[in-house]
């Protein structure tokens, strides 16, 4: 037989609601999520690969209204020439009934679900062992049953689940769900799993595909997938991973002195030109930071945010240092002068609590901004 090349994707999450980030924003995600079908198909055909697995999570809930339903069904059927097989996750799992007996009735002819635990035949001499999410929660290896799972000599075994290995799950609980050593047991040759959205390989033979269009900042990478190339019952996969993002989440870090140029660092970390509109972006400070200088790293990310599809700058671990040259530029003189004189030194107190020394911290950089914009 001829090698069985295929793209493994997982966790789709067709319909995410976004619900913390802006509107506008929101749209845009949601249609970047549909968009990954596109390029999933894209990436299968320029590989030469006819089949996509998708390892659970398609959806990002039992309920998707119909259109998010349809809509996903009707791009998989308009890339005909090749076969999307769906497997229920916890999301999406079997418990939604109405769900999946709308894709039963809906799916084009080129969609297979995977919604039962039998080996189903997905190219000649290539059998799918299916692990189906039962329940969001299981609670038990729904992998089992491969072991005893019977396939025709010689005919490669493909297995494709939806779960947590050691302590990978996505909600932070520590569950063996699936034995990380499930493809040697069940001699599986390419074992496909889904549910971790950062791309993760377990061992030669077991991988996680992680998310095609990344959907936080947890993992700081681009979405993709796996082509994998299987050349015989046996063999060792050949796994190439292939990007598939529209957006990017990214974390990048400021490590500061106090004499540092804040905004010529930053000016170096952030992306330029037109990939700012597709990216996320969080600034994690840290170190220290003379007044000024902070106000001015503030600036710059206020001045930058419109550039980007988010913005944000997180600077909870960046220390202030506060001299008398600071004080200077906001008053030499006078009330405000005194009220900023209290205010670092209320910043300061060991006395005081962190939240309180935080509050004048804030009091004392918002009075300095001001003073600032009074005289430009």
């Amino acid at each position: 037989m001829t090698a069985f090349r295929f793209i493994h994707s997982s966790d789709l999450h067709l319909g995410k609601r976004f619900g913390n980030i802006a509107e506008e924003l929101r749209g845009r995600l949601r249609e970047a999520r549909h968009g990954a079908l596109g390029r999933l198909a894209m990436q299968a055909r320029t590989n030469g690969a006819t089949t996509i697995l998708l390892a659970g999570d398609t959806f990002d809930t039992e309920t998707p209204a119909a259109d998010v339903r349809r809509q996903a069904l009707s791009e998989m059927g308009h890339h005909g020439s090749l076969r999307w097989v769906i497997l229920p996750g916890n999301h999406d799992s079997l418990q939604a009934s109405q769900l999946w007996n709308s894709l039963r009735s809906d799916a084009p002819e080129n969609v297979a679900l995977a919604i039962e635990p039998v080996a189903m035949p997905i190219a000649p001499g290539v059998m799918l062992l299916p692990a189906p999410c039962t329940t969001r929660r299981p609670g038990r290896d729904l992998t089992g049953w491969m072991d005893e799972a019977a396939t025709p000599s010689g005919t490669i075994r493909i297995g494709l689940a939806h779960g947590a290995i050691r302590d990978f799950s996505e909600d932070g609980t520590v569950a063996d769900v699936v034995p990380p050593d499930r493809a040697r047991r069940s001699g599986i040759d390419y074992l496909a799993l889904g549910d971790w959205h950062g791309a993760m390989k377990v061992d030669a033979r077991t991988y996680y595909s992680g998310t095609p269009e990344p959907d936080r900042f947890k993992h700081d990478r681009p979405g993709q997938a796996l082509v994998v190339c299987i050349d015989a019952a046996g063999a060792v996969p050949e796994v190439t991973p292939v990007e598939t993002g529209s957006f990017a989440w990214r974390t990048v870090r400021i490590d500061l002195l106090s004499q540092d140029d804040a905004t010529r660092r930053l000016e170096e970390l952030l992306p330029a030109g037109p990939a700012r509109r597709q990216t996320l972006m969080r600034v994690a400070a840290f170190g220290r930071a003379s007044l000024s200088a902070r106000i001015m790293l503030m600036d710059a990310i206020a001045r930058a945010t419109p550039e980007f599809a988010y913005l944000e700058l997180d600077d909870a671990a960046l220390a202030t240092n506060c001299e008398s040259e600071d004080l200077d530029l906001i008053d030499r003189a006078g009330a405000l002068r005194e009220a900023a004189e209290a205010l670092r030194a209320e910043s300061l107190d060991p006395a005081r609590s962190l939240a309180e020394r935080d509050v004048a911290r804030a009091a004392l950089m918002r009075l300095f901004s001001y003073a600032q914009h009074v005289a430009s």
